[in-house]
């Protein structure tokens, strides 16, 4: 789908970019990203997103959008002690402009007789300006590229408005350690 293709590029350079109200598939959760909860629920979400596509077939033909994350924690501290188990969260998957309440309502319904979908919903998401920059490397080496992002938000003189937002441009399970992608993204 290549009129959001960018919103899924960046530079390792922080920059600020405009990001629309889109549809997306959506599941929350607290706990570790290696946890059997978070697990469970991206399979959830991966499941509708299927469903989603092969009922679009006809209309639309696309790959599933990368997976997506929102991080956080009432308590900051959390990321700073490493406290993983504290995390809370929002899995996303973008969705065609053609995925209709309908349409996906019933790929939930077909995706639910073969897995269970619980707690996936499907609604409008809104970011607005966001700082974003692109991170090269494996997830435990995001706080220098995040630093950067920081600094440059507040040489904008911005403030952080959302969520810690990460695309995963890449898959951990296949991907090396070194090839992984992430792109960082805060609503400012």
């Amino acid at each position: 789908m290549n009129e959001y293709k960018h919103l899924f590029s960046g530079k390792q350079e922080p920059a600020l970019i405009d990001v629309p109200s889109l549809p997306y598939l959506m599941v929350d959760g607290k706990g570790a990203p290696d946890s059997p909860e978070y697990s469970n629920a991206v399979s959830r979400l991966y499941a509708v997103a299927y469903s989603v596509r092969a009922a679009l077939k006809t209309q639309v033909e696309y790959s599933v959008f990368p997976l997506q994350g929102q991080w956080w924690s009432p308590d900051p501290a959390v990321f700073a002690a490493g406290d993983r188990d504290a995390w809370q969260w929002t899995m996303m998957i973008l969705q065609p402009a053609r995925a209709t309440a309908e349409i996906v309502a019933s790929a939930m319904a077909k995706a639910a007789r073969k897995r269970p979908v619980e707690g996936v919903r499907f609604e409008e998401f809104t970011e607005g300006t966001c700082a974003q920059i692109l991170h090269k490397g494996p997830y435990s080496a995001e706080p220098p590229t995040i630093a950067r992002l920081m600094d440059f938000v507040r040489q904008e003189g911005r403030q952080l408005t959302g969520k810690h937002h990460e695309i995963y441009l890449t898959r951990p399970r296949t991907d090396a350690p070194d090839k992984m992608r992430t792109l960082i993204r805060y609503p400012v």
